[in-house]
């Protein structure tokens, strides 16, 4: 399914902007991070959403160096607040305003929350980005999915992005696919399954798109040029997802 050419990030002439988001759940940095900063850098992302960044070990030093090593810096999460999501960025995209949230906890569940950011890349319009790891439980999971169309102010654009642990079919997701683009299912490009890389077989991990935004392309980077498919089985657990989006000019 991958195309000779995927469409590269850049300025159009009316101002619009194509953008490559990067979905990746990196399972706290504990298997070849080597693999893993190779994956990241040959999608040549402009953002990336990050889902199990490290936590608990000087969390911030750990972001730091995922963010030097992959050549972008951090736009938000890394912290307790995010507890766990992400957000990376290359150089020229601005941040307007972080949105960061700590959720609602379940008692004995782990804490989550979502990494955010209104950011603005060259005469685009500003729009959302969020990188959230949803709860293994149904219940806490359901609440989660109603709470992340609250990342975008009325009238924004915006992007959700990550490792939702439900299938399409699932009712948060169904949910969410009524506001917003499913990328994979909208624009279909690269391979579906997301987790365990040796033998994927759940489509988990997602990037969502709001309605004014123009979805090019989206699916797991199988056969993209540097990608190499035993990096994807070395880097962590979970086959990243890659997204080119056109965001309307501003």
């Amino acid at each position: 399914m991958v195309p000779v050419t995927l469409p590269s990030s850049g300025a159009e002439p009316d101002g619009a902007r194509r953008v490559r988001v990067l979905s990746y759940n990196v399972r706290s940095l504990r298997d070849d991070r080597d693999a893993l900063v190779r994956v990241v850098r040959a999608c040549e992302p402009d953002l990336v959403c990050v889902q199990e960044s490290p936590r608990y070990w000087r969390p911030f030093k750990q972001a730091a160096w995922l963010a030097g090593e992959t050549g972008t810096v951090i736009l938000a999460g890394g912290g307790r607040v995010a507890a766990g999501p992400l957000l990376l960025g290359r150089l020229g995209v601005t941040v307007l305003e972080v949105r960061d949230r700590l959720l609602p906890k379940t008692r004995g569940l782990h804490a989550r929350g979502f990494a955010g950011a209104l950011v603005r890349i060259g005469d685009a319009a500003p729009f959302s980005v969020t990188s959230c790891h949803l709860s293994l439980d149904p219940d806490e999971r359901l609440r989660q999915f109603a709470l992340l169309p609250q990342q975008l102010r009325a009238g924004e654009h915006g992007v959700i992005a990550g490792d939702f642990n439900e299938h399409p079919d699932g009712a948060g997701w169904r949910r969410l696919a009524r506001a917003f683009q499913d990328g994979h299912a909208t624009a279909p490009w690269g391979g579906t399954y997301t987790s365990v890389p040796d033998n994927p077989y759940q489509r988990i991990d997602a990037v969502f798109a709001s309605p004014g935004i123009d979805v090019l392309a989206c699916g797991v980077p199988h056969g993209l040029p540097g990608v190499e498919p035993a990096d994807l089985r070395a880097a962590t657990d979970h086959l990243p997802v890659l997204a080119v989006l056109r965001v309307p000019a501003g």
